[in-house]
């Protein structure tokens, strides 16, 4: 099942990006990530594992901030290949206070909704 949520996710996502779904103005959270290619407006999404790495970075060379447990809830800013800027939309499982941005790869989400 949880191979089925993840494929759900990057299918999501490779719409959203084959679809056009690039803003012309990046929203001002987005505007403090410099290595975003692409926009996402106003969407949340759901952590999909226990243990997920929260990252300074879209990529696993950055640091981890804190870890990500299933069903702790994101709102998606802007993205880099198949990493996701975000921001915790409450206080994480893993104790990140809410507000907290980071990157996550987006095959650790199983809902992305706008």
């Amino acid at each position: 099942m949880t191979v089925l949520r993840r494929t759900a996710a990057l299918g999501v996502s490779t719409a959203l990006l084959a679809g056009g779904a690039m803003a012309l103005a990046p929203t001002v959270s987005a505007a403090s990530s410099r290595t975003c290619t692409y926009n996402l407006t106003d969407f949340t999404a759901t952590v999909d594992g226990d243990g997920v790495n929260y990252r300074t970075g879209p990529s696993t060379r950055y640091t981890a901030k804190g870890r990500l447990y299933d069903g702790d809830r994101l709102r998606i800013y802007c993205g880099k290949g198949n990493w996701y800027y975000s921001s915790l939309a409450k206080r994480s499982a893993g104790g990140l206070a809410k507000g907290t941005v980071g990157w996550v790869r987006s095959d650790m989400l199983y809902q992305l909704a706008g």
